[in-house]
């Protein structure tokens, strides 16, 4: 199998990203050891089109954004928002938060481990601490990653400033660098940026879609497109709330809304880390189709999503897809 996970190579890129696209913020200098740019990150990532007859029946053309690709184990949007933190973390301890199945906690986790810098990862109820721990938080721990379990009424107030002095203190990391649930942050919103400014002209793209989990890869995507593509996420947890979140992260990185996005809310199978066998189904006939390995909790509900999107006319003939591969099954 080719690096491309089986798909056809990527297609051609039309330009050079254009010169107003981002660059990454200035931090304080950084050992070259604890600069993440070390890690040698695939980009651009690739950007392949597959052959859907779902969608060539309807005249769309389906691309897939390789994001999957970018780094081995710092993998897709994950590469995007935490190496401009960890740039500014600046060798200092890592505090960050989760849930039991976050792929942002194992991703810092094995930052922390190739960088040489010390992680801590705060998951989201007390409970686990006595159960056995789950596939993703073996990882963690394996990558050095040290886990504090908090119950979910403290969990949920963790912005609270007394409430985070608190649970530092709590860890023994009142100096952490503190890297918000999801690494959604403005840092993080301007790394994502780059993401869109990668589609700009590339193949055509009229609208990038992407699974959403904080909203900060879409709000960075959105800012990153030209004005005339848009961003369309797909959240994978319920509760109609993201749309506000996004916003308010283009506003604190930014200083107001930028680009066109929109959110579908149907396709999040219950909620946050829960399938259904329908979506098994779906991505394991998705994986056989097209040779590329379907992660459940957020890929295939965005592809889900735009199967169902593409049958029920949302896209006019003619319009170009691409569907940013944000993650790999663990």
């Amino acid at each position: 199998m080719s690096d491309n996970g089986g798909v056809p190579s990527p297609t051609p890129p039309d330009g050079p990203t254009p010169p107003d696209g981002p660059t990454t913020p200035a931090t304080p200098d950084v050992p070259e050891a604890l600069d993440p740019t070390v890690l040698r990150p695939r980009l651009p990532s690739p950007l392949c089109q597959v052959e859907d007859e779902r969608f060539t029946r309807r005249g769309v053309r389906l691309l897939l954004k390789r994001d999957d690709l970018i780094h081995p184990e710092l993998i897709g949007n994950k590469w995007r928002k935490l190496a401009p933190n960890l740039r500014a973390a600046a060798g200092r301890t890592v505090v960050t938060f989760g849930g039991a199945y976050s792929n942002h906690l194992r991703a810092t986790a094995a930052a922390g481990r190739l960088l040489g810098l010390t992680t801590v990862g705060v998951v989201r109820g007390q409970e686990l601490a006595d159960r056995p721990l789950n596939p993703s938080l073996t990882r963690c721990a394996a990558d050095g990653m040290r886990l504090h379990f908090v119950d979910r009424s403290t969990y949920r107030r963790k912005g609270e400033p007394e409430t985070l002095a608190a649970l530092l203190r709590s860890v023994g990391a009142e100096d952490a660098y503190v890297v918000p649930e999801g690494g959604s942050n403005s840092l993080a919103v301007r790394g994502c940026r780059e993401l869109g400014a990668e589609l700009r002209g590339h193949g055509g793209v009229d609208v990038a879609a992407l699974a959403c989990g904080t909203g900060g890869t879409l709000a960075g995507l959105a800012a990153g497109l030209a004005s005339d593509q848009r961003a369309l996420g797909i959240p994978v947890l319920k509760g109609g709330f993201l749309g506000s979140d996004i916003s308010a992260l283009q506003e604190a990185a930014f200083g107001g809304r930028r680009g066109t996005w929109s959110l579908d809310d149907r396709f999040h199978f219950g909620g946050y880390a829960r399938t259904t066998p329908e979506l098994d189904t779906f991505a394991a006939d998705f994986e056989q189709r097209h040779g590329l390995p379907v992660e459940r909790l957020y890929v295939a509900k965005m592809l889900y999503g735009l199967v169902t999107l593409v049958e029920e006319g949302a896209f006019t003939r003619g319009t170009t897809v691409a569907a940013v591969i944000t993650g790999a099954p663990l």
